[in-house]
This record gives structure tokens, sequence and C-alpha cells, in this order.
């Protein structure tokens, strides 16, 4: 072959390659529209985004918004249990074709996959029984805190808490709730994952969220280059903030509502 004809014909052949993998990569939303089936990766390990209720069955947050998501798109759902260390690989492996899972946006994974607008938020709080009144940081004066030592929640704490605040340092998450739990202190400041755990378990202290320390909303992952599925999926969570359901299930879960979350 005459080797101009040669270098064509390659051109040709690679420029059919890359519109074959674009078109590939643009599949997600009609697969699942076909399937009528959507798969969708979220945690049973991390109460109360998405933990194993006695009846064995996932439930939280996450699972929530995931039934939520599949129900607005009429199809049904394929629950998908994953970890920290595998959500994203399951999305990049298309063992999943969604991940509600906790999910922080920072540049290292924007590299690997796509995000939504956030769907709900991630934060660090103070929490205590309902029967205190807390309205400010000023209200921390006079009161004990338990908090672990180094964490986030320490590092905010201590830029915000009167000098009168008794905040009371442990070695880990679970020396620090168990002081809150026993009663040696009367507040608790830690994330709402610790918390929703805690609060699971002793219903009888009646502990509610406080004050907010810091927040990190949410996102869900979606695999790179799938902007049909991402655009539906960002439908679905702005409809779901201006009819308030998203708000609702914040405050079913978290003890508060939604808020401002990015978009």
């Amino acid at each position: 072959m005459n080797p101009s004809k040669r270098i064509f014909s390659l051109a040709i052949a690679g420029a059919a390659l890359l519109a074959a993998s674009g078109a590939q990569a643009q599949t997600a939303l009609d697969d699942i529209m076909k399937a009528k089936e959507i798969k969708i990766a979220i945690p049973t390990d991390f109460p109360p985004y998405g933990m194993v209720g006695t009846d064995l069955k996932p439930q939280g947050l996450d699972v929530e918004m995931a039934s939520y998501i599949a129900q607005k798109m009429g199809v049904k759902i394929e629950l998908v249990p994953v970890t920290s260390a595998n959500r994203i690989a399951y999305l990049q492996t298309k063992k999943a074709d969604l991940v509600i899972s906790t999910l922080g946006k920072n540049p290292e994974r924007e590299k690997v996959i796509d995000f939504t607008a956030a769907y709900s938020p991630f934060f660090q709080a103070v929490f205590g029984p309902k029967s205190m009144s807390l309205k400010t940081m000023a209200d921390l004066n006079g009161k004990s805190i338990s908090v672990t030592r180094a964490s986030l929640e320490d590092q905010e704490l201590s830029k915000v808490a009167p000098a009168g605040a008794d905040i009371k340092r442990f070695e880990d998450n679970n020396t620090t709730v168990s002081a809150y739990t026993a009663g040696q202190t009367q507040l608790i400041a830690t994330g709402a994952s610790v918390a929703g755990n805690m609060m699971a378990k002793n219903p009888q202290l009646n502990t509610e969220y406080k004050l907010l320390l810091k927040d990190s909303p949410n996102f869900i992952g979606v695999g790179k280059g799938e902007d049909k599925l991402r655009l539906k999926v960002n439908e679905v969570i702005a409809e779901a903030i201006k009819n308030g359901d998203i708000d609702k299930m914040a405050v079913k879960w978290l003890g508060r509502p939604a808020g401002n979350l990015p978009q």
C-alpha cells in the first residue's frame, strides 16, 4: 500500500475508534432505561448513611436516596454493597451505574469519575440531649464536651468554643462516645456517621444535633464521561431539593435539614 494511503487509512481507523469509544461513554443511561434497572453502590457499614437493619435489609440516607432516584427514573434498583476502598473501582468496572456512598468530591477523584450535584450534607457537629438548649457556640460555656484528640472535630471545636467550655479529649472515637453515653460529659463533638450510630444504639439518651462545626457535602459518583446519566440524576436532585424531599431525608437520618448544597 502506498505509504500516504496507509497513513490516511490508519487515521480514519483511529478516528472511528475514538468515535466508538466516545459513543460507548454515553450509553449508561440508555442501557439503564433499556434494562429497566439501575445498579447503585451503597454503604452498609456507615450509619446513618448506610447500614443493615434488623430485617437484614440495607437502610439509611444513602440507601433511601438510591431508591428515590430509581423510582423517579421509573426503573427497578439493584443495591450493590460497597466499602470506602472499592466503591470507585465498582463504578469504573461498571459493577455499578452510580455510587451513593458518602462520596466527597476532590481533584484526585475527578480525574477518574464524574460527580452529580450534592445530595446530602456530611458534617461534624456538637450533639447532646434534647432537653439541653444550645443556640450558639457561646452556650457551650460551662458545658463538658467529649471529643477525639487531634480529630477534625477537635480542631474545629477548638476554634469556636468559648474559654469556659470544658473540652475532654479522648484517644479514639469509641472512648469519646463511651464518655458521653456513660454521662461523663454533657455533650459530644463528632461526625454525623459516628453520631448516627451512637444515637441508634442509645435511643434512651434522646440525643440530637445541636451546633454545626464543619459541613462537607456528599456527591453521587458517575462513570467518567457519562454526561447523559449525570444530567438525568441532577434533574432528580434539583426537583428533590425544590419539593423538600432532600430536606426530609436529611432530617430523618441526620436530625437536620440539608441546607444549601452545592449544585
